[in-house]
């Protein structure tokens, strides 16, 4: 089974990158720009289909795949080239992969909850007996979480993910108590007694986990929607922590780390079909880290070359002139080479904790 989740994390990604190089190509076609070839897979070329402007190809390697639009690279004399459009459509064109991305993990989540009879809601169920003592107030059964030190609550898995963000520090609270919220400031950590007569370290707070929002259309499309929202703030809080030296290069992973993760995620689960809705999951959660980081203001990245389109903008009403296309070419070429530099690292790690 270990070959089959290793070919499905392939896949997964292969496809992932796909659907976001299928983003451009839709895009640019929509803004009326000429592309040459857009093609599913990577190498040697095994089938392929012309038009009157673009060849559609399919080749061996199932690793993503490219639209190749006129005058990306080069310049063209042709008047749909996307080098001859204006600011919006470029934009547009560029911003199109990572909204595909996105679109895809959101699709990807809806499909994954479509069997699901509720969703557990982020609830409190009380408190230790040592909690309104050393707090001097009082959190009720029945407590919707809202907000958790300024990050706010979407779903039932965010109050102990970003509790666990803040151990050892005072923790402020926003809950919602019927129907007003409540704010509960500087919530000690400390040691309390347990749900079993245990004692341990942490806020004192129990979170229920018997309250449920039944499934229907609207919910499962809102909890869906706020889930593809909650991964969008994982990569925020990991970037920051990753800033802030809270994480390192062994926190990071590449294509080979996420192969890895995904076949642990696949042979961690107790059936088959638990590790095809596992994998799915991850699987959402990668669709948007992809969108995300694309959009990063960072050279040969389409956040980079979105960021350079506002320069440029900038230049041409300060100026009255844009900046010369070898200086954003040679940026573009540092950044290229820098980046696959950065993944070669991120690669050789996720090698070495693979064997070593």
């Amino acid at each position: 089974m270990i070959i089959v989740y290793i070919l499905a994390a392939i896949l997964i990604f292969g496809v992932l990158i796909a659907v976001h190089e299928f983003g451009h190509f839709a895009a640019a076609k929509l803004c009326g720009v000429r592309v040459n070839e857009f093609s599913i897979g990577m190498g040697p070329l095994i089938w392929h289909k012309e038009t009157a402007e673009t060849q559609y190809s399919l080749r061996l390697l199932p690793i993503g795949g490219f639209c190749a639009m006129e005058g990306e690279d080069e310049e063209s004399g042709d008047e749909r080239s996307l080098g001859r459009q204006g600011f919006f459509k470029k934009a547009v064109i560029f911003a199109a992969g990572s909204f595909m991305n996105f679109l895809a993990g959101f699709l990807i989540i809806l499909a994954v909850y479509s069997g699901a009879a509720g969703f557990l809601i982020p609830a409190a169920a009380g408190t230790a007996p040592e909690f309104e003592q050393q707090n001097g107030q009082t959190l009720q059964a029945g407590d919707i979480f809202y907000e958790i030190n300024g990050e706010r609550v979407y779903l039932y898995s965010d109050v102990s993910l970003l509790m666990s963000l803040h151990q050892g520090q005072p923790m402020d609270l926003v809950v919602l108590r019927d129907g007003e919220k409540v704010e509960l400031n500087d919530i000690t950590w400390g040691t309390y007694t347990g749900t079993e007569g245990e004692t341990y370290q942490g806020y004192g707070i129990y979170i229920a986990g018997d309250q449920v929002e039944e499934a229907n259309l609207w919910t499962l499309l809102k909890i869906s929607w706020l889930n593809t929202i909650d991964f969008v703030r994982i990569v925020r809080l990991s970037l920051q922590m990753l800033v802030t030296g809270q994480a390192g290069m062994d926190d990071l992973s590449g294509p080979v780390g996420i192969v890895s993760t995904i076949t642990q995620v696949g042979t961690a689960s107790e059936t088959f079909a638990a590790a095809v809705e596992n994998i799915l999951y991850f699987g959402a959660m990668l669709a948007v880290n992809l969108a995300v980081m694309n959009l990063l203001p960072i050279p040969a990245l389409d956040g980079g070359k979105i960021f350079f389109l506002i320069i440029d903008e900038i230049a041409m009403k300060l100026f009255r002139k844009k900046i010369p296309e070898k200086y954003e070419m040679a940026v573009n070429t540092v950044g290229f080479v820098a980046l696959m530099g950065f993944m070669l690292v991120v690669t050789f790690n996720d090698v070495f904790k693979l064997f070593g």
